[in-house]
């Protein structure tokens, strides 16, 4: 069976935990999309974890973790990460990369760069890491597939070609150094050899094992909102970040996918520039800031310092709709137990009306929140496994937010461990 595992907001949302949690009963692991610019953290019995390419099977023995055709295959950073966690104590993970993905070069990285110092204050936000003009370059169709790195000729006519076009940019537009052939051809060569021992065709080898019944994971980057299509564009993401995608940034047939775990914070976070309806400041967002994740609500690759916010229900019922939600994976719910009443946004006043729908991001950008109180349970609830043992006002928290969403709540998580967790049998 084939499962998905994706986030309903901008990402952050604790997509990590979840996969590392059901990947020991998972025989693979697939990262479909994005690349190096967000992080999913994990913690298990190993250690603790901030992975950015590989996918978050890595700690299981029995796990193929898989990179497939739709990810921004950064070669230096997956083995950067690879030694990291080898280093920690984990064994060697077994992996397979597409030989149909496209590499992030490093002048992706200076391009990102070079336009967000451009942009100035009407920067996106970026990571820099490249992924932008990258996904740029895959559907101009002057990327570099991983199966490319084996011909010697299709290269030196594409870096010829790739050169002439990049330094008009570098030269007349950002005003830098130029590009050379030789030092492509180099860069190239040198991924050739980090990257040959696990090249294969992926997508058969996933068709094959769904052939065999096999588990599989796929694990997505971001969430709903940073979609380019479903977001809130232009402040998204330069993939698709819907289970919808697993199938193409898989090479699987969509009507394989048969469950999607859609994940949800309890409260709202968000890095990066773009329409926030929920968001709250000053020392309300700091404290938030500093009790929320495991070690604070700092992003996992950039550390920066992620802006906070209310559950927000009109969002997180528009994300879960859009993944195709079968189930809701609600997590860090322990970290709102200090709070005396809790803010829930159930709807947008836009130009005097209130909907409960999702906008477009023109008049998402109008939107003030309406929101609801609810009383907070003033307790830690870190150690309890069973629903029930929950206190009251936190059992009415999350069946006040699943009756708003629509999507019924089968997980929480009451801490930042791969144990920590409780199913619900609804």
């Amino acid at each position: 069976m084939v499962k998905a595992v994706v986030g309903a907001n901008w990402g952050d949302e604790g997509k990590g935990k979840i996969t590392d949690m059901l990947a020991p009963k998972a025989d693979i692991v697939v990262r479909f999309q994005g690349g190096a610019n967000a992080g999913h953290t994990i913690i298990n019995d190993h250690g603790r974890f901030a992975l950015h390419t590989l996918p978050s099977g890595v700690c299981c023995d029995n796990v193929t973790n898989v990179i497939g055709n739709g990810v921004a295959l950064d070669i230096p950073e997956l083995f950067k990460e690879v030694q990291e966690i080898v280093e920690k104590g984990v064994k060697m993970p077994n992996l397979l990369v597409s030989d149909r993905a496209q590499i992030v070069m490093s002048y992706h990285k200076k391009l990102d760069a070079y336009e967000e110092e451009r942009l100035g204050k009407n920067s996106f936000g970026s990571t820099k890491s490249g992924i932008a003009p990258f996904y740029s370059d895959k559907f101009a169709k002057i990327g570099f597939q991983v199966s490319e790195l084996f011909d010697e000729e299709i290269l030196k006519d594409k870096v010829k070609r790739v050169v002439e076009q990049k330094n008009v940019l570098f030269e007349h537009l950002y005003h830098k150094p130029l590009l050379t052939e030789d030092e492509l051809m180099s860069e190239l060569a040198e991924y050739r050899k980090m990257v040959e021992p696990f090249v294969c065709d992926t997508s058969l080898y996933l068709n094959n094992a769904i052939k065999e019944n096999k588990e599989i994971l796929l694990e997505g980057q971001l969430g709903s909102l940073k979609d380019p299509d479903h977001g809130i564009y232009p402040m998204v993401t330069s993939s698709s970040t819907l289970a919808g995608y697993g199938s193409i940034g898989a090479g699987i047939p969509p009507y394989e996918i048969k469950e999607i775990i859609t994940v949800c914070k309890a409260y709202s976070s968000a890095v990066g520039a773009g329409a926030f309806v929920s968001e709250i400041f000053g020392e309300e967002a700091d404290e938030l800031r500093k009790r929320g994740g495991d070690k604070g609500e700092f992003g996992a690759t950039t550390g920066r310092p992620r802006r906070m916010g209310w559950f927000d229900c009109v969002a997180s019922k528009y994300g879960c709709r859009i993944q195709g939600t079968t189930s809701v994976a609600f997590t860090v719910l322990d970290v709102l137990g200090y709070l005396d009443e809790l803010e829930v946004c159930v709807g947008y006043e836009i130009d005097g009306e209130v909907t409960t729908e999702f906008p477009t991001t023109a008049r998402l950008e109008k939107a003030k929140p309406v929101y609801k109180t609810l009383p907070g349970w003033k307790s830690d609830i870190r150690g309890i496994t069973e629903y029930e043992k929950l206190p009251e006002n936190c059992r009415k928290y999350i069946e006040f937010v699943e009756e708003q969403i629509g999507y019924p709540i089968k997980m929480v998580s009451n801490g930042p461990g791969r144990k920590e967790i409780i199913f619900r049998n609804i």
